[in-house]
């Protein structure tokens, strides 16, 4: 699950470039109604109006409109574009997302978070979206893949061999929320175990004396994690499944050093009600059928009769 969210970090990067880009062109669009009564001037002093200077050197919003319509133009024109499309042919064919299905989605995105709440925290800080900008995408998201599996139908023999031979993902589990402590040695262990014996909280343990620049500034923080998470190194999970909640490891060797552990909390993965696995499946399945996304939204554009007038 980390590293769902560092991809969703590196992706974040970009994104929020072209929101940027995105509020800088549409600005003008949002003046007041006596600054449209004369839009050559209004728009000449807004565009060489200076947004920051380096020594002598004024750098205008001119010049920021340009070299991030520049570098981000068509990345942020494609985005409007295919949004456009995915809405009108899923108007046009009379297919829509409801909001049960665009629920579930944004539930099912959440997991590795702790709470709803931290969820759509990252998705701001990471990505830039608003909870109202994420659900138009998700909801394009949702829609583009239905248009793409209109006509493809998946019978129930399908979804029986597939369940049939993938029994793994469709198990229940365990999540274990975990924090570690990595040190040196036996002589560096033996003073966490006594700062710990003294009551002193793992997290602040952590903080001053493990070596894991990864986790230390986190209280020694490895998320959730599953407990056959193949990311996580064996001898800590084999450590934690020993462990009830709250309960602190004896050190242990991990890779020359030395690990404590602790299980901060765990929550039992349970299995998804029959149907709506079948129906999962059903979906994936038509997906895997289906042309590429990239394909269909071609084609969208090629109905709609899309033009870029300008290039970038």
């Amino acid at each position: 699950m980390r590293n769902v969210k560092l991809l969703w970090g590196v992706i974040g990067v970009l994104l929020i470039a072209v929101l940027v880009l995105s509020s800088v062109l549409t600005a003008n669009s949002f003046k007041p109604s006596q600054a449209s009564r004369i839009p050559d001037q209004t728009n000449q002093a807004d565009k060489q109006r200076v947004i920051a200077t380096v020594g002598e050197l004024s750098i205008t919003n001119l010049n920021l409109e340009e070299q991030l319509k520049k570098k981000y133009g068509r990345e942020l024109l494609n985005q409007m574009i295919d949004h456009e499309v995915i809405r009108m042919e899923g108007s046009a064919q009379g297919i829509t997302v409801n909001e049960s299905e665009l629920k579930q989605e944004l539930k099912r995105m959440q997991q590795g978070y702790d709470n709803e709440a931290q969820f759509y925290q990252a998705m701001k800080d990471q990505l830039g979206f608003t909870p109202e900008a994420l659900r138009a995408d998700v909801t394009d998201k949702l829609l583009i893949e239905k248009l793409a599996t209109k006509n493809i139908r998946i019978g129930d023999d399908a979804v029986d061999a597939y369940i049939r031979t993938h029994p793994e993902e469709f198990r229940s589990g365990v999540q274990l929320r975990l924090q570690q402590i990595v040190v040196s040695g036996k002589d560096q262990a033996a003073k966490v175990m006594a700062d710990l014996a003294k009551g002193m909280e793992f997290a602040q343990v952590a903080k001053e004396r493990s070596l894991d620049d990864a986790t230390r500034d986190t209280g020694g923080d490895l998320g959730w994690v599953e407990e056959d998470d193949p990311f996580i190194a064996e001898p800590i999970l084999k450590a934690a499944k020993q462990l009830g909640t709250g309960e602190v490891s004896k050190p242990f060797d991990i890779g020359g050093k030395l690990a404590i552990i602790r299980v901060k909390d765990r929550k039992e993965r349970g299995k998804e009600a029959q149907d709506a696995i079948r129906e999962k499946v059903r979906k994936e399945l038509a997906l895997q059928e289906a042309p590429p996304i990239k394909e269909v939204l071609g084609k969208l554009r090629d109905k709609w009769k899309v033009q870029i007038l300008e290039t970038f």
